[in-house]
């Protein structure tokens, strides 16, 4: 909203009480003040503001926002200098040496120094942090083993060279580790009990289940470059009270949209309506560790076939989700076009699903009973209820449907004691399908499939050694591996949904989804 523009003439003011016009004054300054602050939508809870223990996509945004590492993101998720003005890269792609930039401050005003990265990345490799993304480090020298408990913190290929220089040392090149440090666990740590920031806002409020208030961080290296006075992430759970909060002039952004809308809501809302591709695929997970799929590769595979992606994306979903055959999502370098879809019909997938139900032990009179579980949200709940009316017209299966608040759902699925199929679904921390692929590998603790096929790691560990097309090779055959274990349901990839007010400056559509508020301006 544009502040209100009062003219007031030198022979108003001559004659205006003093208090009158002091009150004028201060309302005139408070207005843009108030036109600074940016109301977004955030999704479910956070799990956590611990740049540690975070794992959420809603934490992740809000994180970025607090702190910042040696790398960033610029307004369409290119990367450019963050704590670290430069860097150098070994010929052999090992090592890395990085540069601190001596501007980059604490939000108490303190310096930033390399031993700050030190601390936080052994404080993540710490097994008594149970920091559940740590395995996204073991490319460093001693990072697997330090998390796994086998060697003390000071065997970590991390050190400082006095307060400005950051050297980290790797097992082997990695393309993409530059980009992995625009992650939360890989930034600076403030130290325990503190409440220092990085970033270019700062915590000012927390109501969980509520909102999350943020406040321009003076101290920011770039301080001058950021435009908003506040950010608010609003917590929202439904995207249909989100749409109608938008729709109330209460929002700026809105995190999604409501399911199975959206004609009618690019008639409502023409271009603040942002529909754009995003490297996401949502995909149902088995646990194999246990009955009823463990060893059931022909069951699962039954399950699977009489899917109609198609039509789960195009009538229960709605919002120009695109259906998935695979992991690996589309636009991926190496994966320009995603793994094709299965071309028979669907009369002829569901006749061969019934022959694999019946080869299992299963019919109407002796059906299976499974129990899928998701985190609360109406569109997991119209996708986990069309998929159970798939599952009893076509094979008779009886499908118990759990909803979960997102903590209780994400401590079940990782211990995987009582799950036996899951919503799952990765978003890209970088632009390299091995990051979807780790999710599976033996030992993994994002692996709540519970798969471990020496084959699939085998191939995963020539992916490690080699480089280039031969990489690449070895990483579609580690999918193709994964797709024919039938250990995941490939549902649809990701695009991201947005509604943005046009008074809203900045906001860049890109594949990353990633939208730092140290970039927005509203007009």
């Amino acid at each position: 909203m544009k502040p209100e523009i009062i003219v007031v003439s030198d022979l108003d003011c001559m004659f205006m009480p003093s208090r009158v016009l002091l009150m004028l004054l201060i309302s005139l300054l408070a207005a843009p003040l108030a036109a600074a602050t940016l109301e977004r939508g955030v999704g479910p809870e956070p799990d956590a503001l611990d740049i540690h223990l975070a794992q959420s996509l809603s934490a992740l945004n809000v994180l970025r926002d607090l702190h910042e590492g040696l790398i960033t993101f610029d307004s369409g998720a290119r990367l450019i200098p963050g704590v670290a003005k430069s860097w150098e890269v070994s010929a052999d792609g090992r090592l890395w040496r990085f540069e601190i930039n001596p501007d980059a401050r604490w939000s108490d005003g303190q310096r930033i120094t390399a031993q700050d990265f030190v601390a936080g990345w052994q404080r993540a490799l710490d097994p008594a942090t149970a920091a559940p993304m740590a395995g996204m480090l073991d490319r460093v020298v001693g990072a697997r083993d330090l998390r796994l408990g086998q060697l003390p913190p000071s065997a970590l290929g991390v050190s400082a060279e006095g307060e400005t220089q950051l050297v980290v040392e790797l097992l082997k090149p990695t393309p993409w580790f530059a980009e992995l440090l625009t992650h939360p666990l890989t930034f600076p740590w403030p130290g325990d009990g503190t409440a220092r920031n990085s970033g270019a806002f700062l915590l000012a409020e927390r109501i969980p289940g509520a909102h999350i208030r943020l406040r321009a961080n003076p101290y920011f290296r770039e301080a001058g470059q950021v435009a908003l006075n506040q950010v608010i992430w609003h917590v929202i759970e439904e995207p249909s009270v989100e749409l109608a909060r938008y729709r109330a002039g209460q929002l700026h952004i809105t995190e999604t949209i409501p399911p199975g809308r959206l004609d009618w809501m690019r008639e409502q809302f023409g271009e603040e309506l942002r529909i754009s591709p995003y490297l996401g695929t949502f995909f149902l997970a088995f646990n194999v560790g246990r009955e009823p799929f463990a060893n059931a590769r022909d069951l699962r595979r039954a399950l699977s076939l009489v899917i109609d992606r198609e039509l789960l994306t195009r009538r229960v979903l709605g919002a120009g989700e695109v259906p998935a055959y695979g992991l690996i999502p589309p636009g991926m370098p190496g994966w320009e076009q995603a793994r094709a879809a299965d071309d028979r019909s669907m009369a002829e997938r569901i006749e061969e699903a019934r022959e694999l139900y019946a080869a299992a032990g299963f019919s109407a009179r002796r059906p299976l009973r499974a129990e899928l579980r998701f985190n609360t949200s109406l569109t997991h709940r119209r996708m986990a209820a069309a998929i159970a009316a798939m599952w009893k017209q076509q094979l008779g299966v009886e499908t118990r449907l759990v909803n979960e608040e997102w903590k209780v759902f994400v401590a079940n699925r990782r211990h995987g004691r009582i799950t036996e199929i899951v919503r799952g679904g990765w978003i890209a921390d970088w632009r390299d399908a091995g990051n979807f692929l780790q999710l599976f590998e033996t030992g993994s603790p994002l692996n709540y499939s519970f798969f471990s096929d020496p084959a699939f790691d085998t191939l995963m560990q020539q992916a490690e050694i080699l480089s280039g097309e031969d990489r690449l090779a070895a990483l579609r055959q580690a999918e193709e591996r994964l797709l024919d274990q039938q250990v995941i349901i490939p549902l649809y990839f990701y695009v991201s949904r947005h509604l943005v007010k046009p008074q809203v400056r900045g906001f860049e559509d890109n594949a990353m989804d990633i939208h730092l508020s140290r970039w927005l301006s509203l007009q």
